[in-house]
């Protein structure tokens, strides 16, 4: 394998492109924050947003992790980079509904943020001029991306609508030859679901769409009308390049596209390079150092093939890339709480960020693995909680894997202690065919329904389980407790302490990492060869034999069966009485 990515990579190739063209227009469409290690410094340094200056991007917009550090992280971000003096790209985004928030009164951190954007001058487009060709672009913050954000401080305005508005207010007032939009909506692969697409096909005065948010890598462009959608992946791994040339009717026609692969062999800008170093420099003494780590410091020796992190979306299976983590999160939360105080530990794909390679793993190699968020005590890096769920609701949340995971991918889950069978083919609902819990001692424990379980996980997985009940309309819920069975209302109130500190969830899997036996005596702990098997956490039983989609059925089966048997009585009903009023017309017509 190899590492793809890098500002300093990034750089080389653009100058590459500025050499041929100088006049080269370059867009980013969000998510520009967040990541690796250098995210540490993001409130105080703003160092994303300076190096997107660095490589000369010319226009972004903010993506769902822009808010990881919330209103204040962002806002003082913003403020920061103003203050540098560096070199900036412009912010656009059209759909924020400042009017209707100001109608309602400004909260403390919606004015904050206000304030900010206004400081950065954060527009809803701009106007670039490129070798005598004008350029309005646009950006906008998608559906999902919204739903990503924990506590979203802003109200946003349907994205479609906004820049309808939008584009009809540049056509109105601005002579353009090009209108492009920047949107952190994303492409899906069911095409009705596609929030890029569907605005292609609803604002067909769109030349260019350069489409964030899902990751998706489009080795071609997707063309709807007259409007081109392009995607380069994720973690800057791949840099998109294209041209266009304008047609006698004044739309735009695309000449090439293609991926460039920010591989390993380019060689680094070392200006750009400089940068980078300086920013991380800052990262031992202001961030690692009070949790007593460095960021090159060796935590353990990897032989072991992990799946990629693609895959823990992408595969619906045991995968140990997601074991791993779980353990950890066991491991950690039983330091501070005591042995065989962790039923279960989950861990979804929607946190899991990166895999880890063979060789050594450092300390950010861990970081990178779960790169998110902030916690109460404004530090950055989600902290682990403590919640209470009923056997009942363990049952429940192995079938929300089973269930619901292939219509919202960032819920497969990973765990540690809970185990389950399903199969894809039963019922909707009714796919589990086996739910229980393995101990310390790696013997089979039965749920008791209404007893409760302790379980461990990430800050940000707690605020999943809106949309995972909304997926299911409500049928599939989930009430987190405390010890003593009240509903967790705050989960700020379950977050786990490591001393005084906040056990983040990437210090957890750096504490599990640094706990490893050394097997080969060169002083180094070792990942366990158990990693390297799997463990029957999670078992697919892909079989249509009738006895297998109709065993062991839950509650949901009788409900969906009631659902289907009541609808066939209603239908049954209107035959028979059609099929009667249709013989009295006949006697009649006699």
């Amino acid at each position: 394998s190899q590492v793809l990515g890098g500002f300093s990579k990034i750089k080389t190739l653009i100058n590459e492109q500025k050499e041929k063209n100088p006049d080269t227009l370059i867009l980013d469409a969000g998510d520009f924050s967040m990541g690796t290690l250098i995210q540490a410094v993001y409130e105080e340094e703003a160092s994303e947003i300076r190096m997107l200056g660095d490589l000369g991007v010319d226009v972004t917009t903010f993506g769902n992790h822009e808010y990881d550090y919330r209103a204040k992280g962002l806002s003082n971000m913003l403020n920061n980079a103003v203050s540098s003096g560096d070199v900036l790209p412009q912010i656009v985004v059209c759909n924020i509904d400042w009017d209707g928030m100001k109608e309602e009164g400004f909260t403390q951190e919606q004015q904050m943020l206000f304030d900010s954007f206004e400081n950065y001058g954060v527009k809803e487009y701009v106007i670039v001029e490129k070798n005598g060709v004008k350029i309005a672009v646009t950006g906008v913050f998608g559906v999902d991306c919204l739903a990503c954000v924990v506590n979203p401080p802003l109200i946003f305005e349907n994205p479609i609508e906004a820049v309808k508005e939008t584009v009809a207010e540049i056509q109105a007032n601005e002579d353009v030859d090009m209108i492009a939009c920047v949107s952190h909506g994303g492409v899906w692969k069911d095409e009705e679901k596609s929030e890029d697409e569907n605005l292609a096909k609803a604002v067909p005065e769109l030349d260019l769409i350069i489409s964030g948010h899902t990751h998706t890598k489009l080795d071609e462009a997707i063309i709807h009308g007259n409007t081109y959608i392009v995607s380069a992946a994720e973690y800057g791994k791949y840099l998109g390049s294209l041209s266009m040339t304008q047609k006698e009717d004044g739309r735009w026609a695309l000449d090439n596209y293609e991926l460039i692969t920010v591989s390993e062999n380019i060689e680094k800008d070392a200006e750009t390079q400089d940068k980078v170093d300086a920013l991380m420099s800052m990262v031992d003494e202001k961030y690692l150092k009070q949790f007593g780590y460095t960021k090159d410091q060796i935590l353990c020796t990897n032989e072991i093939d992990f799946v990629p992190q693609s895959d823990t979306s992408e595969k619906h299976t045991e995968l140990n890339l997601g074991s791993i983590i779980a353990d950890a999160y066991t491991y950690a939360a039983e330091q501070v709480l005591g042995a065989d105080t962790v039923a279960m530990s989950v861990a979804p794909s929607g946190t899991i960020r990166d895999s880890y390679a063979k060789g050594n793993i450092t300390t950010e190699h861990v970081f990178n693995s779960f790169s998110l968020g902030i916690g109460r005590d404004e530090i950055p890096g989600y902290p682990l909680i403590g919640i209470y769920l009923t056997g009942a609701e363990l049952k429940t949340a192995a079938e929300i894997d089973a269930s619901i995971s292939d219509l919202m991918t960032t819920a497969r889950l990973y765990t540690d202690g809970l185990c389950w069978h399903y199969n894809p083919n039963r019922m909707i609902l009714n796919k589990t065919t086996d739910v229980f819990l393995v101990n310390n001692q790696e013997e089979r424990v039965e749920l008791e329904d209404d007893k409760l379980y302790m379980v461990v996980t990430d800050f940000y997985t707690s605020q999943m389980l809106g949309g995972v009940t909304d997926l299911s309309f409500g049928l599939l819920s989930i009430v987190p407790k405390f010890a003593d069975g009240t509903p967790v209302e705050n989960y700020e109130d379950a977050i786990l302490m490591k001393g005084e500190q906040e056990l983040k969830a990437w210090v957890a899997i750096a504490d599990y990492m640094s706990s490893f036996e050394d097997t080969d005596g060169d002083g180094i702990g070792n990942v366990p060869e158990k990693y390297g098997t799997l463990e029957g956490r999670k078992v697919v039983e892909d079989s249509k034999n009738i006895g297998d989609l109709l065993k062991n059925p839950n509650k949901f089966f009788f409900m969906i069966l009631g659902v289907i048997l009541l609808l066939l009585a209603i239908v049954s009903g209107i035959i028979v009485l059609v099929v009667k009023i249709v013989k009295k017309i006949k006697k009649r017509k006699k």
